[in-house]
């Protein structure tokens, strides 16, 4: 068993009260007894030498002492930690990234024995890989100095940290979430992360398997990085009246994420918001169907409990039918598990109730069901009373014009669930004007994706549609690439300042700075320092 204090200002923080986490295929075969052995080791009722092999760790629950000495301990290694070399910081992601390639396998399992689907796990795993990538620090670096010589001056452009950074990452992925974090250090801040107290451990392990070695290799202060498994209202209203904290980045539902964005600002604060997808992927006539399909059953990843997975699908009327075909084949293979199986793609659905009210919502408003819509076993046997699993969903729906007023296409669903709204069947031009405004008009705005073989079609596209923080074409939806961002993007997604998040960017602040050798400043201020032919 795996066994983590807080971790503070450089030393390990124990505590009298402990959250243990329970293997997920555990909880899934024996729901109850998983539950009441959790219970009994949290409660001391069982001693933690006495729990068995399915129990995989134990995590201190910290409290509000332990956040301010974190906060307090952040503040202080910030002077020396932003003014660290540009370089020196980025060899620290290098290292986390060295790192994570060689504990590859490790963070894996670490992630299934936390629920998530081998698939998930390697996808996840693999966007750690890629956010962190020589190409993707190159990028990086350019964008937080920029230096040029002009006659007798050097000119930089520089990003300056903003000081203290709190992460605040989802309960659905908090390992991959919490290592964007590394980011905001990359930038000279100092981070502090809650740990939430659903799934702690993945946290504080990736932090003292990937964070902490990397920081101590570059020499980097031990304050520079606390992570505390605490409870969610408290720890938020305590890094809003805090005086020690500059940014928080926060990740939750869109309608309380936007709220909680405004407080920051009154609070002086700036926040960083990764909220909800409603991600479209629109498919042309053109395109391999079976290729098509494939990329819109991403969908079902994680039982759609991913923020940037494809939501709504728009496609082509000529080839609706055929695709549709097609995709109910490809979406009826897809079955639950227990999170080891390496054909399992489905997690437990956590609001089925909610399914089954949004799924009710596009029937009544004239949706056809094309596949899907039960309540499933871990089994794959339809259990609509007890099954905790969803049967993944694909709905049929005619006409752009009208498709809004589907709430499964309207709003995020977070289940299972993908609408497929038919484009109507009007002139070529119209219709691409059309499927660029229904993209644009989306109010959230994540990612999108095309499908089409016709350049004046993806040309067209990729000039007309603004909305979101990432654009794929012809490519993988949830794939992670190098140097394009992985989170981040406007309306709902992002809140009122949102686009692609670079947390490096995101978490600093643009600075200018000249350096000149021998300027009288009674010249300087009448005669810029530019060619002749420009002044």
């Amino acid at each position: 068993m795996h066994s983590y204090g807080s971790y503070v200002a450089g030393q390990d923080v124990p505590s009298d009260r402990w959250v243990y986490t329970v293997r997920a295929s555990a909880m899934l075969t024996d729901m109850m007894s998983s539950i009441r052995l959790k219970r009994d080791l949290e409660q001391g009722r069982l001693a933690p030498e006495e729990a068995p092999d399915s129990v995989i760790g134990r995590c201190a629950v910290g409290d509000a002492t332990d956040m301010e000495a974190a906060l307090r301990g952040a503040a202080g290694a910030v002077p020396t930690w932003a003014a660290t070399p540009l370089a020196t910081r980025l060899r620290f992601v290098e290292t986390v990234h060295e790192l994570t390639r060689s504990k590859r396998d490790e963070i894996v399992e670490l992630l299934i024995a936390e629920g998530h689907p081998r698939a998930l796990a390697e996808w996840e795993t693999t966007g750690i890989i890629a956010n962190t990538a020589p190409s993707t620090r190159a990028y990086i670096a350019d964008q937080l100095e920029h230096r040029t010589v002009i006659g007798p001056r050097e000119l930089i452009v520089r990003r300056v940290a903003d000081g203290v950074v709190c992460l605040n990452p989802p309960q659905n992925a908090t390992v991959a979430n919490s290592v964007l974090g590394v980011w905001a250090l990359a930038a000279g801040n100092a981070l502090v992360v809650r740990a939430p107290l659903s799934s702690p451990l993945g946290v504080l392990r990736i932090a003292h398997e990937l964070l902490i070695p990397a920081l101590r290799e570059v020499g980097a202060p031990p304050e520079a990085l606390s992570v505390v498994c605490a409870e969610a209202g408290p720890t938020m209203r305590q890094w809003l009246d805090s005086r020690h904290v500059d940014d928080i980045m926060y990740f939750g539902g869109s309608e309380q994420g936007v709220a909680f964005g405004a407080e920051c600002v009154a609070h002086g604060k700036k926040p960083v918001l990764e909220l909800a997808g409603n991600d479209t992927c629109v498919v042309w006539d053109d395109v391999d169907l079976d290729m098509a399909a494939e990329a819109l059953a991403e969908a079902f990843y994680g039982s759609g409990q991913i923020c940037m997975v494809p939501n709504c699908a728009v496609v082509h009327p000529a080839i609706a039918d055929a695709l549709l075909e097609r995709l109910a084949e490809r979406v009826r293979a897809i079955r639950p598990g227990l999170p080891e199986e390496p054909e399992a793609l489905l997690s437990p659905v956590r609001r089925t109730e909610a399914y089954e009210e949004v799924l009710r919502d596009a029937v009544e408003f004239g949706a056809t069901v094309v596949t899907g819509g039960r309540r499933l076993g871990l089994d794959g046997v339809p259990d609509p009373v007890g099954g905790v699993f969803v049967e993944p969903t694909v709905v049929r729906v005619d006409g752009l014009k009208a498709a809004r007023n589907v709430r499964a296409v309207r709003e995020e669903t977070f289940f299972p669930l993908l609408p497929v709204v038919v484009a109507d069947d009007v002139p070529e031009g119209e219709l691409l004007d059309a499927v660029v405004d229904f993209v644009n008009t989306n109010a959230y705005g994540l990612r999108n994706s095309l499908w089409a073989r016709d350049r004046e079609v993806v040309d067209g596209f990729v000039r007309g549609v603004r909305n979101g923080g990432l654009l794929k074409v012809n490519d993988s939806h949830i794939g992670f690439l190098p140097v394009l961002p992985t989170h981040g993007g406007t309306g709902l997604t992002g809140g009122p300042c949102g686009e692609a998040n670079y947390p490096a960017l995101r978490t600093s602040h643009v600075q200018g700075v000249s350096i000149a050798d021998g300027i009288r400043p009674t010249e300087a201020v009448f005669a810029a320092s530019m060619p002749e032919e420009d002044r």
